[in-house]
């Protein structure tokens, strides 16, 4: 093992310009994060300059098996973790031969509201809270969990250390580091109030930037996770009964909202939420309903309700940003497994571009 362990360390840059580039693109689930490696000729820092690349959309339920190809469109470059060096990973989105994004490309309509001239000035911060579950690999129960069985109620494991309160904190801390190295801008780390799960966040990170680095940090713990021999869950209820579920709550300000009387824009965003409520809801997860039921830190799915310091409520503001007049708030209603691009686009678009 010691000899593979060398092979799979090797430093490339000794011997060649050579670079491994891994192609990141999501499937036909919405949730399954593909990827695929290319040797280029040297270093890349700019997507613009790296090949367009296909693959068989018919085994990633994309496209039929006599027409299978679909493109990928290389679109932000990350430092790659495990091979090092100049190594690169690369988020793609995904189209048609004909240039046409496949009807899975989220990125592509996000891509379009962010690049709006009105988005552009109001300069769209997100700070996305994922939360996720470990699970042991053969029997897909909670890692830490007795086989079969419960461990003691919520309550010690929030933030906690201890071998009898936190289980799986080296993924953990090696998914940290790892998402420092490539690049992304991960602002912290903290274990969950159900035992296995934990949670890290993005940002602040502008615009479509958000939806990229929460896609690569995904695919990071995923090989993390495949690494360790533990599965990864992003259900957001994925042990029913007395345990809380697991969000994405997506932390969101404008320029408006960072200067002085920002408050009464925050206001006022909230109100052009809570008018699209069922709207955003059917754009915030699977499954959602099982976690959104108004106990565990949630507001009930029907209802939109938002409050200062409120975790029950489907939007917080902070005290801090209360008492500034200014600041940013949370909107706690998407699941774990949404789609980053869907949410911080329909945001943006429901506080900036709708008009009731």
């Amino acid at each position: 093992m010691s000899l593979l362990s060398d092979l799979i360390n090797l430093n490339l840059s000794e011997v060649t310009d050579k670079i491994i580039a891994e192609y990141i693109w999501i499937g036909g689930s919405g949730m399954d994060l593909r990827s695929k490696a290319r040797t280029l000729s040297g270093p890349v820092s700019d997507p613009a300059k790296l090949p367009k690349w296909n693959y068989d959309g018919s085994s990633t339920g994309q496209a039929p098996g006599e027409d299978s190809e679909v493109i990928l469109y290389p679109q932000a470059i990350f430092k790659d973790p495990f091979r090092r060096g100049n190594n690169i990973l690369v988020m793609c989105d995904a189209y048609t031969p004909a240039g046409e994004p496949i009807p899975t490309n989220k990125r592509h309509n996000a891509a379009k509201i962010f690049s709006h001239h009105d988005v552009l000035a109001e300069e769209p911060w997100y700070g996305i809270e994922q939360e996720y579950t470990l699970l042991q690999k053969d029997v897909k129960w909670p890692v830490g969990w007795p086989v079969g069985g419960f461990p003691g109620p919520q309550g010690p494991y929030y933030c906690a250390a201890g071998a009898d309160k936190a289980f799986g904190r080296d993924i953990v801390d090696a998914h940290y580091k790892a998402c420092l190295y490539a690049g992304i801008n991960i602002s912290g780390i903290n274990g969950e109030v159900m035992p296995g799960q934990w949670e890290f966040q993005v940002g602040p990170s502008v615009g479509i930037s958000a939806g990229d680095e929460l896609w690569v940090a995904r695919y990071i713990l995923e090989r993390i996770t495949e690494i360790a021999g533990v599965v990864l869950s992003f259900d957001p209820k994925p042990i029913p009964g007395d345990w809380n579920g697991a969000g994405a709550h997506t932390n969101y300000s404008t320029k408006s909202m960072r200067h002085d009387g920002g408050f009464e824009v925050i206001k006022k965003a909230i109100e052009k939420l809570g008018l699209r409520h069922k709207e955003h809801i059917a754009a915030y997860g699977e499954g959602n309903e099982r976690r959104l039921t108004g106990r565990h830190e949630t507001a009930d799915i029907n209802t939109f309700c938002w409050g200062v310091a409120n975790r029950g409520a489907s939007v917080r503001v902070g005290r801090d940003t209360e008492k500034a007049g200014k600041g940013y708030f949370e909107d706690r209603r998407p699941a774990s497994n949404m789609d980053p691009y869907v949410v911080t686009s329909k945001i943006a678009e429901t506080t900036i571009l709708w008009k009731p």
